[in-house]
């Protein structure tokens, strides 16, 4: 039952000598261009790369064959299939461990390491130095020879966060390392010692951080959250936490509202004075039409300011004006 398909030309439509690779798969797509139908073959190879090829008929049959391109396949990529399509994602993210050498290790990735500068993919390398990598313990005293260094200083972010009295905060701190445990310490404003935050009905710990709940004075203080992996412990972020009291709040917002009442008394001011020039400096203006100016200026303001109640009043006025019309033709 076995028949070999040969080609119309009767020859091999692609052929390439002296190469160090061989063709293994072939997908043809049919193309309609705009001065004719071509196939473009996309042929793979032993190597990992792809051929993009097109093959044109030329006269007599004859055909000639043109390489587009030849495309890199990468390797180190995981796909996914779906009914509802094809995901492809790196085997390797390693610059999601953060900047140091010590958050590299702690990943414990066996495609990631240090490379003095970034956490970055592993390849193999003569220089036994070279890379920092510890998957079997994840130790990074034995690995970064700046870790003393940025333990002593606490070389962390530093973030300052305002509060009201009573109300909420949260306080962010998300470990680079999943196997991380997270411990908070508060240093209370005027209080040299640190002391380890535990929590309770108030104070709620959570795989993002710390949530506060009814805020009080003596929260205010510096915050460290601590990683600890191992025997390994450092601060990932620093929070200065200052609680502005209630009664302060409502004093500003009460000044504030003074503030705007005599911006607005000023602004009125400025108004009449430029109403009161106007008088001098035009003989045909009398007091009277200045007196019916102010008096619908007034009107328009307390009809802005009234809103649907005024509405609601003028509407009221019309009804009573109509109904006691009919009750005087009535009669």
């Amino acid at each position: 039952m076995y028949k070999a398909v040969y080609p119309v030309a009767g020859g091999p439509t692609f052929k390439r000598i002296n190469v160090d690779y061989r063709l293994t798969q072939i997908v043809v797509d049919h193309v309609i261009a705009e001065d004719g139908q071509y196939d473009v073959m996309f042929l793979g190879t032993d190597i990992g790369t792809v051929l993009k090829v097109v093959s044109i008929s030329k006269e007599k049959w004859n055909m000639e064959e043109v390489v587009l391109e030849e495309l890199q396949i990468f390797k180190q990529q995981l796909y996914i299939g779906s009914r509802d399509g094809l995901v492809q994602l790196s085997l390797h993210r390693c610059d999601t461990y953060g900047k140091a050498c010590a958050d590299c290790c702690l990943a414990r990735d066996p495609y990631c390491a240090w490379d003095g500068n970034a956490c970055s993919r592993y390849a193999p390398t003569s220089k036994r130095r070279a890379r920092r990598q510890d998957v079997k313990y994840g130790d990074p005293i034995t690995q970064c020879w700046d870790i003393e260094e940025s333990i002593s200083h606490e070389t962390a972010d530093e973030k300052v966060i305002f509060g009201i009295e009573f109300n909420s905060t949260f306080l962010e701190c998300i470990p680079k390392s999943q196997q991380a445990s997270i411990k908070w310490y508060i240093q209370r404003t005027g209080d040299e010692q640190r002391e380890e935050l535990k929590p309770d009905e108030r104070i709620i710990k959570t795989e993002y951080g710390l949530l506060i709940r009814s805020l009080q004075k003596k929260d205010s203080g510096m915050y460290y959250c601590k990683a600890q992996e191992h025997t390994f412990i450092h601060t990932i972020v620093k929070l200065t936490l200052n609680v502005i009291e209630n009664e302060q709040m409502e004093n500003t917002q009460r000044a504030e509202h003074e503030e705007g009442q005599v911006k607005d008394l000023l602004a009125e001011s400025r108004l009449r004075y430029k109403d009161y020039i106007q008088i001098l400096s035009s003989p045909n203006f009398s007091l009277d039409q200045y007196c019916e100016q102010m008096w619908h200026r007034e009107k328009r303001r307390q009809r802005n300011k009234g809103g649907p109640k005024w509405k609601h009043m003028q509407e009221m006025k019309k009804k009573r004006n109509r109904r006691h019309h009919r009750e005087l033709d009535d009669s």
